[in-house]
C-alpha cells in the first residue's frame, strides 16, 4: 500500500505543481509568480536555518539531562524533510515544508508521524514470527489475586510446605 502511495506522489504531486503554477501566473503574471518562488525559498531557508538551530540546541539540552530526546529527534527530522520539500521548486511543496518547519504547527505534523508511524510497527509486527506474542501482550488482570471469585482461572488452591517443617515430621 506505501508503494502505491509514493508511485502516486511521485507521478501527481509534479503534474499538480505544475497546474498550480500556471494557474497562479495566469492571474499574477510570470514574473510576479517567479518572484514569488523565490521569495518563498528565501523565507525557508531562512526559517529552516533558524528551527535547525533551535532543533539542535534542545537536542544538546536533552542528551546532556540523561534523557531520551525522542521529541527533539523528531523535529530534527521533521526539519530537514521541510527543508528538502522547500528546495523542490512549486507552492504545494512549499505548504507542507512549511508545515513541517514551523513552530506552531510541528506538533501537528509530530502527531500525524507518530500515528502512522504506530500504525507500521504494528503492521510489520503481526507479520512476524513473534506476532502473535506482540499482539497479545499479558495484561495486569490476568495476575491478580487468587481470592478474587469472579471470574474462573487457572489457579490451583495449595498449601506451601517448607522444608524444614516437612524433615521435623
Amino acid at each position: 500500500m506505501l508503494r502505491i502511495g509514493l508511485f502516486l506522489a511521485f507521478l501527481v504531486v509534479p503534474v499538480l505543481e505544475i497546474w498550480v503554477l500556471i494557474q497562479i501566473g495566469q492571474v499574477i503574471g510570470g514574473w510576479q509568480t517567479v518572484g514569488l518562488l523565490i521569495a518563498d525559498s528565501l523565507l525557508g531557508a531562512w526559517l529552516v536555518r533558524r528551527e535547525g538551530r533551535r532543533a539542535w540546541a534542545a537536542l544538546q539540552s536533552a542528551l546532556q539531562s540523561g534523557r531520551m530526546p525522542e521529541r527533539e529527534l523528531a523535529d530534527g527530522g521533521m526539519i530537514v524533510a521541510g527543508g528538502a520539500l522547500l528546495l523542490t521548486p512549486g507552492f504545494i511543496t512549499d505548504i507542507a515544508g512549511f508545515f513541517l518547519i514551523l513552530p506552531f504547527t510541528r506538533p501537528l505534523a509530530r502527531r500525524g508521524l507518530r500515528w502512522f508511524l504506530g500504525r507500521r510497527v504494528q503492521a510489520m509486527s503481526a507479520r512476524s514470527p513473534y506476532g502473535p506474542l506482540l499482539n497479545n501482550p499479558l495484561r495486569p488482570q490476568d495476575f491478580q489475586e487468587s481470592q478474587d471469585h469472579r471470574r474462573p482461572g487457572n489457579v490451583v488452591p495449595g498449601k506451601i510446605v517448607d522444608d524444614d517443617d516437612f524433615a521435623e515430621r
